[in-house]
């Protein structure tokens, strides 16, 4: 079994929004030259999470909402009293990011067959920033024959 590991780097934009990574991703899948398999996606950070699903406007706003009303950003959080924390005086009030995150997951897996990720009609891989704007990174993995 053969393995390829890249690293992607992305910009994201201030509060909750969503980046396709499908391009990116097969874009590795093409240089590794691997053809079945599997693709490992992993965030490295604790207040974005990872997800497979469409990438169509209407949803995302819709997705944000509901994360917003499903964990809001103003509920009082212990880990915004950055007073009681040792972290530096302009650490965000981000509380709500990591529980979405918690919630959402942090990696995905994907099967690699005949060189192509083996992916439904309208299923991209999303990276969702949960805190933004920020810097990200996420490691991607291609395994394989």
């Amino acid at each position: 079994m053969r393995c390829l590991r890249r690293h992607l780097h992305i910009t994201t934009a201030p509060g909750i929004n969503l980046h396709d990574l499908t391009g990116e991703i097969r874009a590795l899948v093409a240089e590794s030259g691997i053809r079945t398999g599997f693709v490992t996606v992993s965030s490295r950070h604790t207040t974005t999470a990872l997800t497979i699903n469409e990438n169509e406007p209407r949803l995302l706003e819709d997705v944000r909402t509901f994360l917003g009303k499903l964990v809001p950003a103003d509920a009082g959080y212990l880990h915004n009293d950055i007073a009681q924390r040792d972290c530096p005086p302009d650490e965000p009030e981000n509380a709500h990011a990591h529980i979405i995150a918690m919630l959402m997951g942090s990696s995905e897996a994907i099967p690699l067959v005949e060189g192509e990720l083996d992916l439904g009609r309208w299923q991209l891989v999303l990276l969702v920033e949960l805190d933004g704007p920020r810097q990200r990174t996420v490691a991607v993995q291609v395994c394989g024959d």
